[in-house]
């Protein structure tokens, strides 16, 4: 593990590139999420194990995160956003990629494609874990709650769901839009065993979390709440807004640069 934060200093890199390089917006749900899917996908993912990005607007922070993991391959990020890619703004539907099982990006499918995705063991003998992330935003939505409901009382033990909690969604404040806390003793009534991860951008504590959650001898699907900062690692993007739909402009890519890699 103690490779990931020099990790996250190239991973920042590459990800500030591919959105300058797009003109592309979402840049902070990306940073939030970032340290959560390279944690995944370099330190705690078996090959066989599947990870569904359900907050697929901040697809690019998975593009990089599976091109370090070498699940998809490096030099095929440079044609992210560009015509005629497979890797585009979101996740894509197309099944061309074998490290992303499904499309996503309307908010509350994601969880409910990676229950599918456990449940689905019970017919097939096989036996992998599916690690999904969700946002703030998922959490407003019915669907995500219907497959929590399925997921608690089929008791989907290989089923990891990590809220990317970082307080701030497409039109605002989370709290103002649709309060969801105490969002811990929500997953556990609906049978999660369930952790909260105070920063959710710090790999130490991620790894804890998991291990606590791991540690318990029980058959429940686990959940973790990562409280993240917006924008994570860039001064004028942190805990804004505007950065979940604003372009950078060359004065701004060259600020975030340097702050990412300070």
């Amino acid at each position: 593990m103690n490779h990931l934060p020099e990790l996250r200093k190239k991973s920042a890199e590459t990800l500030l590139g591919l959105y300058k390089k797009a003109n592309a917006g979402h840049i902070g749900s990306s940073l939030s999420c970032l340290e959560i899917l390279l944690y995944l996908t370099c330190d705690r993912m078996k090959s066989e194990d599947q990870v569904v990005l359900s907050k697929g607007h901040a697809a690019c922070a998975l593009y990089v995160a599976l091109a370090q993991s070498g699940r998809i391959p490096l030099d095929a990020l440079s044609s992210f956003y560009q015509n005629g890619t497979l890797l585009a703004a979101h996740p894509p539907c197309s099944g061309k990629i074998e490290s992303i099982p499904f499309g996503t990006g309307s908010l509350g499918h994601g969880l409910s494609l990676a229950t599918g995705l456990v449940f689905s063991q019970k017919y097939t003998n096989k036996n992998f874990k599916v690690f999904t992330v969700l946002s703030d935003g998922d959490c407003n939505e019915g669907s995500t709650w219907e497959a929590a409901l399925f997921a608690g009382h089929h008791r989907l033990e290989n089923l990891f769901v990590i809220v990317d909690a970082n307080s701030i969604q497409g039109i605002g404040n989370t709290k103002e839009i649709l309060d969801m806390e105490p969002m811990d003793r929500k997953w556990r009534e609906f049978g999660f065993d369930t952790q909260i991860v105070e920063n959710g951008n710090d790999f130490v504590q991620l790894h804890q979390a998991f291990e606590k959650v791991t540690s318990l001898a029980s058959k429940k699907p686990k959940a973790l709440i990562a409280r993240t900062t917006k924008g994570h690692g860039v001064s004028f993007m942190q805990n804004t807004v505007d950065w979940h739909y604003l372009p950078m402009s060359d004065e701004q890519f060259e600020i975030a640069l340097e702050e990412t890699q300070g």
